[in-house]
Order: C-alpha cells, then structure tokens, then sequence
C-alpha cells in the first residue's frame, strides 16, 4: 500500500486552493451552447457523442463536448439545478480548479465509457448529449465530502446523501439492464459514478465506502 500510495503521489499534488464560481461559469456555458445549438442545428450533432462521428470521421472532441449540449430546456434544467446545487457545495470545500478538472475529468471519462459500450453493443447510430455524467459525478464527491447532509426529495422527503446515491445507483443499473429504450443514458450515469469513485481514490486518496462505513458504523 505504501508502494501504491508514493506511485500516485505525482497525481495527488494539490492545487492552491482559489474559488471562482467555476460551477456558475459552467453552467453559463452550458446554457450558452444549448442556445447556439437551437439556433445553429448542425451545431448539435458536431458537439453530441456519437460512435460513427468519432471513430470514421474523427471527432475526437465529442467526448468531452457532449455534456455542453441538451435535448430540450427540461433535460437542460435538471442537469444546472444538479451542478447549482451540489456543485457549488463541492466546489467550496476542494476549490475551483480542483473541481474543474473533476468535472470536465469525469464527464469525459463518462462519455468514454459510453462510446465504448455503444460500440460494443453495435450502437453506432445512438447519439449521447447532456451533462447528466459529470452532475452524477458531483453528487457522489457531494455525498463524500458531506455525508451526513440530508437532501429533502420533492421538498418533503429527507434522504441522506449517500443513500441517495445508492438509489442512484440502482435506478440507472436497474433501468440500462431492463429498460434500455428509454432514450436516458444510464450507462453514462453508472458511468459518471464510477468515474468520480475513481478521482476520489486516485487523485485525493479518499475511499467512499470508508467515509461512508465510518457514518453508519
């Protein structure tokens, strides 16, 4: 462990904490590209994930770009109000920078995986946009960094925040296993998840389960 933890010491070396509303900025250029996108359609389809685009005609950009775009304003809406409310908590407690890399890192790993299971799964024609990877990413660092917050479901409901991710969790395993045709990208979700279980452990040497086993022991 102790060989383990000196090899990762390069990629653990902490940024000088700053804070800059980066979650703010994000989210205006995430809106900003969703109205260039209405009012420019081809703009859309260069920026969204698809298997075809990246792998014949080498759009190498469209994993990281596909979380700039959205479907329609709800699908837009729910993704800002994620990253609003649990970005900006995030951000604050690892600064700025820490959290940009985090969430540009996670949502281009998320839609890495995605691409690689639309080709495995012959998908080539399925198109993947929205910032939902990187906002899953989030609430998991949220529910690490604050496990003990609780978060009020539809204003009434009072759920931890890490058995919120669990739920999560189980809705997008339980959805991409038996109810694929449902046109939401839950293997990007998984994804997101895994990726910043990942960033945590890697990057800031912070396991999950022990935060979270600590809480409830």
């Amino acid at each position: 462990m102790g060989f383990f933890n000196k090899l990762l010491r390069p990629l653990r070396r902490p940024f000088r904490y700053e804070f800059w509303n980066a979650s703010l900025i994000l989210i205006c250029v995430t809106v900003g590209a969703y109205m260039l996108a209405r009012m420019f359609p081809p703009l859309r389809g260069l920026l969204s994930l698809n298997a075809v685009a990246v792998v014949k005609y080498r759009m190498f950009w469209q994993p990281l770009t596909y979380m700039f775009v959205h479907g329609n304003p709800s699908h837009l809406i729910f993704n800002q109000l994620g990253l609003l409310f649990f970005g900006l908590s995030v951000e604050r407690s690892i600064g700025s920078k820490e959290f940009l890399l985090f969430y540009l890192l996670t949502g281009t790993l998320a839609g890495l995986a995605s691409l690689g299971i639309f080709l495995a799964a012959g998908e080539y024609y399925a198109v993947l946009l929205g910032s939902s990877g990187a906002v899953y990413a989030t609430l998991l660092a949220y529910a690490v960094i604050f496990p003990r917050s609780r978060i009020f479901i539809w204003g009434v409901l009072p759920v931890s925040a890490p058995l919120l991710v669990l739920i999560y969790a189980g809705i997008a395993l339980f959805s991409q296993t038996f109810n694929r045709g449902s046109g939401i990208a839950h293997v990007t979700h998984l994804a997101g998840f895994a990726a910043a279980w990942l960033y945590l452990v890697i990057r800031m040497g912070v396991n999950p389960l022990k935060v979270w086993g600590d809480i409830f022991r």
